[in-house]
């Protein structure tokens, strides 16, 4: 190595180890660590980030349909998201003749806007703390009386709000029922599909590259928010016009440095931080391996088909998607655990805090006699619901026998049996029969090779063999309700349901002889007797316990500065922008740019194949304001912002509250972060606002929109 070259690492790699924040944090935005936000160089108020009185961020930032986080980055309620959260609405537009899942979509004025019926986006009007109130008189109770007066008292505070017509009030427990904060939440209704870019850029690398880094996903897609004329929310009409919001991000193209400051705001949704070891241990080896094993086998079977057939990837494309993402994210949580010795650092956390105050001791030993017990119950139960998800012909399966037992027990009125319907209806519509049987064949005889006899119902080891499953199914559907091929009269599920429903007695009568809900009946029947029946009674029981452990570490660890773990209300975290280090001799960059992509291009790939006119605008390196000072384009970058699963879409803003990147992903080597967040693996993956303004601009001719932003040079 030269001089130039050790000269180079010197620098460089001190800066990647040297670490600001120390446990992360998911923070509400009314108790902000602005201290350490400060002295990590963010150069703005807490107030400008969260303030009811008056505009502030939090007015640019939504929950966009229930799950994911976007964010408003014009004042005509223009709205960004991540692809992947927006993949639905555009597959649902999309045909095999009309295929934007493939091409891209791109609306050319406001008035090609389509509509997305069902979905919303929720603003946090106002954050209240309501402990007190919340907690009155339960102090002596024990926790099924607790519990009973918690949800009234819940009632009562809620009653206490003054409300408009479009909002609605959620009380939400923080710190294991320690603390309770009550969400104001403006409800708009009527969200119209804007610009998405080709899956071969929104999604490119797809499920090879999904939690890996270096990543180069253009992972974006964009929304307008409409309005009555009065700005207030209402369902779709025509005559509604652009939300005039009371904040919108200026989107910055300014390059980015190692160690720049960052913050991601938005609705994480679960984490478990505060877990004693025995629990990390028991996800680590039992229930997390469990999980990975019954996805592999569902998703490489999916997998041949699609690759196979165009129809069948359409159809199946968000669900392979979906099924995909914790498979591989669970996979990484794993050796996360394992390389940042989560379970060591926790059992040795646990005995300086036993060393402070002894009354914690008991707490941690009943703990882990609880979860030992629970063990067996637990591997199970990740097992059983596992192979119930991922082979769709249980899953209608279970619904059929849901609708069952409403019938039986009186429950099935019109209304319950409209909505019903319509689920299933949903639900066969992307439901491929003949394939599913292959997933079923195959998970049936994983699930009686790997659980013990007591947990199986009577002769399952029948079912050990795959092929003889495959033929068993197959002759099965001949004549059956749930794969829809059983003619009753004259239809078939899968084609006419309320046809199939007009008669619930003769429906009844032959769902009671049709043999694949037999064969869930059993197993379900044997999984409530053998597993949830133990499991959930012990369960309770931790769950009393965990609420006490986490008031504990709270009055004992002085030192420490607490957050709530996520919950999917409104957070922010924050961060500096890093590359990593994640194993021996191996040193990622924080920044990936265009050139990437093309060392990456695989015609034809299904994965990483390139659009023509992209590689046009490699090859003659028309990047116009959007290349940074290499002369390129980037496209990915990262950060040591704590992050999970709702944070996709999240805004990364800069020091100054610019949009700087759009969240979605987590560096493999860093997904135990929901467990155990470590600031030396733990790494946020952004798509840079430069990229996306490119494409907008570049590649889809939509400088219309760009129009519409407030850009910062």
């Amino acid at each position: 190595m030269n001089r130039k070259h050790l000269l180079l690492a010197a620098i460089i790699f001190p800066a990647v180890m040297a670490f600001g924040q120390q446990y992360g944090g998911m923070w509400i935005p009314t108790e902000l660590n602005e201290k350490e936000m400060k002295d990590l160089g963010m150069k703005i108020s807490a107030k400008q980030i969260f303030d009811p009185s008056k505009p502030s961020i939090k007015d640019a930032v939504v929950q966009f349909n229930g799950g994911c986080t976007a964010e408003i980055i014009s004042p005509q309620g223009l709205l960004l998201t991540n692809h992947h959260c927006g993949y639905g609405q555009i597959q649902k537009h999309s045909s095999v003749q009309n295929d934007y899942l493939t091409d891209g979509f791109w609306a050319k004025n406001m008035s090609g806007e389509l509509p997305n019926p069902g979905v919303t986006v929720d603003f946090i009007a106002d954050i209240k703390e309501v402990t007190d109130q919340v907690l009155a008189g339960t102090k002596d109770l024990d926790a099924p009386a607790a519990q009973a007066l918690i949800d009234k008292n819940t009632e009562r505070v809620k009653a206490t709000f003054k409300l408009e017509p479009w909002q609605k009030v959620v009380i939400r427990p923080m710190y294991y029922g320690n603390k309770y904060y009550a969400y104001v939440i403006d409800t708009y209704k009527d969200v119209r599909l804007v610009g998405a870019p080709p899956s071969s850029i929104g999604k490119f690398g797809s499920d090879t590259d999904n939690w890996v880094w270096p990543r180069h996903t253009g992972d974006f897609s964009m929304f307008r928010i409409y309005a009555d004329k009065n700005n207030r929310p209402a369902e779709y009409s025509k005559d509604n016009v652009p939300y005039k919001p009371k904040h919108f991000l200026p989107v910055s193209i300014k390059d980015k440095n190692e160690n720049d400051f960052t913050f991601v705001f938005g609705f994480p949704g679960r984490t478990t931080e505060y877990l004693p070891a025995i629990a990390v241990e028991k996800v680590m080896t039992d229930t997390d391996p469990a999980m990975i094993s019954v996805r592999e086998v569902a998703l490489k079977t999916l997998d041949e088909k699609m690759r196979a057939d165009a129809e069948t990837r359409i159809k199946y494309a968000s669900k392979y998607a979906s099924v995909a993402n914790y498979w591989k994210k669970w996979i990484g949580e794993v050796e996360g655990l394992k390389k940042s010795d989560a379970v060591g650092k926790k059992k040795q956390y646990e005995q300086s805090l036993v060393a402070k105050n002894a009354q914690i001791k008991p707490t941690i030993d009943e703990l882990n006699r609880l979860y030992t017990e629970q063990a067996p119950y637990a591997l199970n139960r990740a097992y059983y619901s596992e192979v119930i998800r991922n082979a769709e012909t249980l899953t209608l399966a279970n619904l059929y026998l849901n609708f069952m037992q409403n019938v039986e027990a009186g429950k099935m009125d019109e209304k319950t049996k409209t909505s019903f319907t319509n689920r299933l209806q949903s639900f066969y519509k992307d439901y491929d029969a003949e394939l599913d049987a292959k997933v079923t064949a195959k998970l049936l005889a994983l699930y009686a090779n790997k659980t013990p006899k007591a947990f199986l119902p009577a002769n399952f080891d029948q079912f050990a063999d795959e092929n003889k499953n495959l033929t068993a199914i197959e002759n099965w559907s001949k004549n059956s309700v749930v794969t829809g091929r059983h003619a009753l009269d004259g239809a078939t599920a899968s084609a006419d349901i309320n046809k199939v429903f007009a008669n619930s007695a003769e429906l009844m009568k032959a769902l009671k002889n049709d043999p694949i809900i037999q064969l869930a009946a059993g197993m379900r029947e044997t999984y409530m007797a053998t597993s949830e029946s133990k499991f959930a009674p012990l369960q309770d029981q931790i769950d009393v316990l965990q609420k006490k452990f986490m008031a504990q570490q709270m009055e004992t660890d002085k030192d420490r500065k607490f957050f709530p773990d996520a919950n999917s209300t409104l957070r922010v975290t924050y961060g500096q922008i890093k590359g990593s280090n994640p194993r021996d001799a191996v040193y990622y960059g924080y920044q990936t740019h265009l050139s990437g992509i093309m060392e990456k291009y695989v015609p034809g790939d299904y994965e990483f194949d390139v659009p023509k006119k992209l590689i046009d605008l490699y090859n003659t390196k028309d990047y116009g304001i959007y290349k940074d000072k290499t002369g390129d384009v980037p496209v990915n970058f990262t950060a040591t912002n704590h992050t999970t699963g709702g944070n996709s879409g999240s805004p990364a803003l800069d020091a100054n509250g610019n949009l700087i990147g759009l969240n979605f992903d987590r560096q493999w080597e860093g997904t135990m972060s929901d467990i155990n967040f470590d600031p030396r693996f733990s790494r946020n993956i952004m798509v840079d606002t430069k990229y996306i303004l490119f494409i907008i601009d570049k590649y889809a001719d939509a400088k219309w929109l760009i129009n519409e932003m407030k850009v910062v040079k």
